[in-house]
């Protein structure tokens, strides 16, 4: 091998960047902090809005369950009785309330 071909493999040996430890890690924190920030802490704060109402359900709000609008007539610990037409009450499950009126 010649001079010159001996530097030039050496220059692009050079030109590779060396593992950058530090750089990885702060790359890893800043992507954790954006995902965080904008997917995890929101969903936390909808769930806790979402807990609140679960929590302030009463006998006799109009809500809507699953789909069906019906008046709250029975509160039991994980599930509620709701009247949805006069006479007929059926039992569905706390977590299908989505709108309290």
């Amino acid at each position: 091998m010649n001079t010159q071909t001996i530097d030039a493999v050496n220059t692009a040996t050079n030109a590779v960047p060396k593992n950058d430890t530090m750089g990885l890690i702060v790359y890893c924190l800043v992507i954790f902090a954006v995902i965080y920030f904008f997917m995890i802490r929101p969903n936390k704060k909808r769930m806790g809005e979402y807990q609140k109402m679960l929590d302030s359900l009463k006998v006799g709000n109009r809500v809507m369950a699953a789909g069906i609008y019906g008046i709250i007539k029975k509160i039991k610990e994980n599930t509620i009785d709701l009247e949805v037409a006069k006479g007929v009450v059926i039992e569905v499950n706390k977590n299908a309330v989505a709108i309290v009126e």
